[in-house]
């Protein structure tokens, strides 16, 4: 299956062939699974008890701790994994996630495409053609 933006052969901008894309992208949706928002980086430091070799002059400190960093309500919140296997789950969601916004992107350019594409409606329902009236007040200022 193509998609937009994966390369591939030209795609056809005939109204049906957009609408089909966009079905397409629209089903890769439901196939991404769980998600969340956030970058996964190492970080190493010291700890907060003064007397811990990672306090001496010389000594390594400790890391790399791999965390889970992301914004809420305007704040930098910073989870770290309990495990490997926790570190491999929350990869997992962070790519999941930008797989998430490389398909919002994709919906966003074939519908623009659609917009484009489909016809504009000459007939107009019976409420659009009647001509707003003006009210009474506005006409006695006059």
């Amino acid at each position: 299956m193509y998609t937009l933006g994966q390369g591939g052969p030209p795609l056809s901008d005939s109204l049906s062939d957009l609408e089909q894309q966009r079905s397409q992208i629209l089903a890769q949706f439901l196939e991404l699974g769980d998600f969340r928002k956030g970058s996964i980086t190492p970080t190493k430091g010291r700890c907060g008890k003064s007397n811990c070799h990672c306090h001496q002059s010389g000594e390594p400190v400790h890391g790399p701790n791999v965390r889970l960093t992301r914004k809420v309500k305007g704040k930098t919140v910073t989870e770290t994994f309990s495990s490997p296997a926790a570190m491999q789950k929350g990869q997992r969601e962070v790519e999941a996630f930008h797989r998430f916004q490389d398909l919002s992107k994709q919906l966003l350019e074939i519908n623009e495409k659609i917009c484009r594409a489909r016809p504009i409606e000459a007939s107009q329902s019976p409420q659009e053609k009647k001509r707003p009236r003006q009210s009474n007040a506005k006409r006695r200022g006059k």
